[in-house]
């Protein structure tokens, strides 16, 4: 039998609370060494609040690790899979420490992440690093991340799945006047500019759209949170969908996470309660599609992914304009210094 160049998979994710009382310290890990001012710590605790004091992320992970167990399974690919966080339990370190302690020594990385930027690949990658020095573990272990799937055939499928489904919630006598809003997580226009983060974000959208035929559809942004003096990536999508209302350009709107693999705090309370509510007021009918999630495609995209780094599959599948992303980061890849200390977004 061929002996597999890795011999465990983690999967790693940003984390969040699961009750109540996890909530302030977790939003602490969150900013911790960051300038951000109590009160807007207090107003980010409230989203939390407002949805019982916990995190959707946590248990959609979990289902995500169990959907891609039993892919692996299916292949007849032996090997375990563990779950770590950036900022909440399962914590990082404690999780290689788990793993190293069972012997493991060679490591593939699924990040829940699908964009290029600082926030989304080269700080996970810098937490790994950090977390392995914590642990005395640098020359003992070695940790992989697969490579960014923004234009993976199977996500683009997925996707098109997604965006289907919303629009079949519309009725149908409204569809000469429907705009399409592709939305992601905005971020500094400084972070913005030494990564491919509105790139690929364009290109998985442009993708989607040519898929479903669509023609008028656009690439908004959502969840900043930096001061009003710094510029983030625009037009937000809650200030788009005020001047659809405004300027009567549609009368359907469906609202597209490309950016986001799951379901969490970010997309359910900036999308599903804010952007929701303005539609309503604005006498917009507005649909959300559903993240990428475990949809049967997505599982099997993060598989065939996992078959390529261990030498089973040679085909690197991409589609539309670019080709498939490197495996290994070159040195200065999405690499972001802020000017001033604030917080740095969360992009999974």
């Amino acid at each position: 039998m061929t002996k597999l160049p890795y011999d465990a998979i983690l999967v790693l994710s940003f984390g969040g609370p699961e009750k109540p009382d996890d909530v302030i310290p977790f939003l602490e890990n969150v900013l911790r060494g960051r300038n951000v001012p109590r009160e807007r710590m207090l107003e980010v605790a409230e989203h939390y609040y407002h949805f019982g004091g916990k995190s959707p992320i946590n248990d959609q992970n979990r289902e995500l690790i169990e959907a891609l167990k039993s892919e692996l399974v299916s292949q007849d690919i032996s090997l375990p899979i563990f779950w770590g966080n950036r900022n909440w339990y399962p914590l990082l370190a404690d999780t290689l420490k788990q793993m190293f302690d069972a012997g493991h020594r060679k490591v593939l990385v699924f990040v829940t992440s699908i964009f290029s930027s600082y926030s989304g690949c080269r700080q996970y990658r810098e937490d790994i690093q950090r977390a392995l020095e914590e642990l005395n573990l640098t020359e003992q272990m070695s940790l992989d991340k697969i490579r960014t799937f923004y234009n993976h055939p199977d996500f683009i499928e997925t996707m098109v799945d997604r965006v289907r489904d919303a629009i079949r919630e519309l009725p149908e006598d409204g569809s000469d006047r429907r705009k399409v809003l592709f939305t992601a997580h905005s971020i500094p226009n400084a972070m913005a500019a030494n990564c491919a983060y509105e790139k690929q974000l364009h290109e998985s959208s442009r993708l989607i759209s040519e898929a479903l035929g669509l023609e008028d559809w656009s690439l908004v942004y959502q969840s900043r949170s930096g001061p009003p003096q710094q510029p983030w990536l625009e037009p937000d999508v809650c200030d788009v969908i005020q001047e659809i209302a405004d300027k009567k350009l549609a009368s359907q709107v469906v609202i597209v996470p490309v950016g986001f693999v799951s379901d969490h705090m970010e997309v359910i309370y900036d999308l599903d309660d804010e952007a929701a509510k303005l539609a309503e007021e604005v006498g917009i009918t507005m649909a959300r599609a559903k993240t990428a999630g475990i949809h049967p495609k997505f599982i099997g995209m993060i598989r065939k992914l996992i078959e390529e780094r261990l030498g089973i599959t040679p085909e690197k599948e991409a589609i539309g304009k670019f080709g498939p992303s490197h495996d290994v980061c070159p040195i200065d890849c999405c690499k972001y210094e802020p000017r001033r200390p604030g917080p740095v977004p969360s992009t999974e």
